[in-house]
């Protein structure tokens, strides 16, 4: 049942055989999927800065692989002359631009994996509906301690949803390449609850805490439920996160060992660098205790000696941050080892310019 190989369907806006039975291209506003007017600002360039002023047009009629939201950003963005446009005519701008930066195999990609997860809420029953339209506030205030009936439900949709996935032989997809056990809660309808958790809880908290790595700009999570113990995975190896921030809940059950170690933050360029012993520090968990941490902060799981361990993972990521990295050459900002060798740096020059003064003092006095 598992959705496998490439989904077929047409791009919106696809441009195929333009020519007319004579062999002649019709005029531009007479092209198949463009509006009257378009063509005249095929040259137009956006925005750098969205215009906060500017009222967005609605979109939720739209359907396609972008969600009406993309479009409502994005016009923000659009030059000044296209603004009072027609909406089709913006619409028809956008998608061309979104084209550009989005390839035709990840369309497909998103595409495939969209008709996934609406396949899995098609036949998926819930086991407590009341899970996925909860508001964040009634498991996350004040602690996950005050709400252990949250977790206690999470578990056993997760095992609901394990047993359901088992009777049917569906073939799911793991929470990421490193574990062999759990499930992407997303892919079953606990999305749109998570993404409110996101935005009203962590969002917040990270925007205060870890500002240097997109912590106030989230817009996109990928959560998941880890297993370990007898008959699951054992133990996670040194790495770290397809995220700017973790929010990291263990959720049950009875067990021993599975202490998280981190080994420090790093980028690119210094993953495998070596830890400073400032830098080590490890964590025990807790049933209903949660630990949140940059995803870039190297770190890893010992093995779980006993029992059965659940964790619920929230990879929470910032699309600009994202694309702000791209262009940076220096992490110093948050980067340990960026840190350590721009504090080398500033004191081999400081050494440099004592030694230049002294020696010219020196000349000078003779």
């Amino acid at each position: 049942m598992a959705l496998e190989g490439p989904a077929e369907r047409r791009d919106e806006g696809q441009q195929g055989g333009m020519a007319n039975g004579n062999g002649v291209a019709p005029p531009p506003s007479r092209m198949a999927g463009r509006p009257l007017g378009a063509a005249a600002y095929s040259d137009r360039r956006l925005r750098l800065n969205p215009n906060t002023e500017h009222k967005p047009q609605d979109y939720t009629d739209v359907r396609g692989e972008y969600a009406p939201a993309v479009y409502s950003a994005l016009e923000r963005h659009l030059p000044p002359s296209l603004l009072e446009a027609d909406r089709d005519v913006k619409l028809h701008f956008m998608r061309d631009i979104l084209a550009r930066y989005w390839p035709h195999g990840e369309r497909n990609k998103v595409h495939r994996h969209k008709e996934y997860r609406q396949k899995i809420v098609h036949l998926y029953k819930p086991l407590h509906q009341e899970l996925y339209s909860m508001h964040p506030s009634a498991f996350f205030l004040p602690t996950f301690l005050e709400a252990p009936n949250f977790c206690d439900m999470l578990l056993e949709e997760v095992e609901n949803f394990e047993k359901w996935v088992h009777a049917m032989k569906f073939k799911i997809m793991r929470p990421n390449t490193m574990n062999k056990y759990g499930a992407v809660l997303d892919d079953f309808g606990l999305e749109a609850m998570l993404n409110q958790f996101m935005e009203e809880f962590i969002a917040p908290i990270s925007k205060v805490f870890y500002p240097e790595v997109g912590g106030g700009t989230l817009d996109s999570h990928h959560a998941f439920v880890v297993e370990y113990g007898k008959d699951r995975d054992v133990e996670l190896g040194f790495h770290v996160d397809d995220s700017e921030v973790t929010l990291n809940v263990c959720l049950g059950k009875q067990f021993s060992g599975g202490e998280l170690y981190f080994r420090g933050i790093r980028c690119e360029n210094h993953v495998n660098s070596e830890t400073q012993h400032e830098e080590m520090y490890d964590y025990s968990h807790v049933p209903g205790r949660a630990v949140l941490h940059r995803g870039r902060h190297r770190h890893g799981a010992r093995p779980t000696s006993s029992g059965l361990r659940m964790n619920l993972l929230l990879w929470c990521r910032s699309s600009v941050f994202r694309e702000m990295k791209k262009y940076q050459m220096d992490f110093s900002s948050w980067c340990g080892e960026c840190q350590r060798e721009k504090r080398e740096r500033q004191i081999q020059c400081v050494k440099a310019t004592k030694l230049a003064f002294l020696r010219g003092a020196g000349g000078a006095m003779i």
